[in-house]
């Protein structure tokens, strides 16, 4: 019986990482609309062709676009791209080239809202069943930032690890792993980190303060209420302005 060579068992790792490159650029022409909602995508021989790839990769690829709801693949018809309100927003390579491709950051500010929404809850239920051991890792995450503050990269690690906490203790998994999503991709976007105004790290551990003491008193509504703000106060102060829509005229 004779052994695989290994410039097979090598060659078969290079595979996944051309397809999942494949399927990045698919994703990128149709998000950034070089492909339009309606267009038909090029049969496989063709995208086999422009890749330089087996038609195995691009069959592969054509499965995960309709996984992320941004094809429909119909036997005879082609493949259809589908409009963006088919498309999985929280699929974390969609959302991705979404902030990559969000010039008016109308992306961001939705995120924003729906981040501040889903994570205020969280703080509320976080109150409702606080412990002390809870209150104490909240403790220590702050701690954490205030040692850490003359360190941008650190603090925001740190700023992070808070509300990765706030998440755990709320115990809505669901929740959490939304929330997570968003705030992975988002951390990672230069667009959604802006400039920070001046004093922007204490304001965030005054606010992250505000948090954790009604957590700590079990206050559900001030939790849900200084999360909130925070969130949505803190992309407000670091948003680049120039990338604001115009106000509309009465």
């Amino acid at each position: 019986m004779s052994e695989v060579s290994p410039a097979r068992e090598i060659a078969r790792v290079p595979i996944d990482r051309i397809g999942a490159a494949v399927l990045a650029e698919l994703v990128e022409a149709i998000v950034s609309g070089r492909v339009v909602p309606g267009e038909v995508l090029p049969p496989e021989a063709v995208l086999s062709s422009q890749f330089g790839v087996s038609r195995t990769v691009i069959r592969e690829s054509m499965k995960r676009l309709q996984e992320k709801g941004m094809v429909t693949v119909a036997q005879g018809r082609g493949t259809h791209v589908n409009p963006m309100t088919s498309w999985n927003l929280l699929d974390p390579m969609v959302l991705r080239s979404l902030i990559g491709h969000d010039d008016t950051l109308g992306i961001l500010d939705d995120l924003s809202v729906v981040r501040s929404a889903v994570e205020s809850v969280m703080a509320a239920a976080a109150a409702r069943s606080v412990t002390d051991e809870g209150a104490g890792r909240l403790r220590e995450s702050l701690d954490r930032q205030r040692e850490v503050i003359a360190d941008s990269e650190a603090f925001r690690q740190a700023d992070v690890r808070f509300h990765q906490v706030v998440m755990e203790l709320s115990g809505n998994l669901l929740a959490q792993n939304i929330a997570l999503v968003l705030l992975e991709r988002a951390v990672h976007s230069t667009r959604y980190q802006g400039v920070d105004p001046a004093h922007a790290f204490e304001t965030t551990l005054d606010e992250h303060t505000q948090i954790l003491d009604a957590i700590a008193a079990g206050d559900a509504e001030r939790a849900r209420l200084a999360m909130e703000g925070h969130i949505l106060g803190s992309w407000s102060r670091r948003r680049l302005p120039t990338h604001k829509e115009p106000t509309h005229k009465e």
